[in-house]
């Protein structure tokens, strides 16, 4: 019983840093001047409340986009 208890603490401290970073990153963008891609990080962090993993996948989306253009 502990264990699942512990697994579920886990699964919503990663979901909650996964939340947090994105929206570091959209306030970082912000402040280096890129709007856009500042409010698209916002917007993801605060789905990906909502949807685990959506604003993990909008930053390294946004990263592999300016890599290759």
């Amino acid at each position: 019983m502990a264990s699942t208890r512990a697994h579920a603490d886990r699964t919503e401290l990663l979901k909650n840093a996964g939340v947090v970073t994105t929206a570091i990153d959209g306030v970082m963008e912000l402040s280096k001047g890129h709007r856009k891609s500042g409010l698209l990080l916002l917007g993801a962090a605060a789905l990906s409340s909502r949807i685990p993993g959506l604003g993990t996948a909008a930053s390294v989306l946004l990263r592999a986009y300016r890599r290759l253009r």
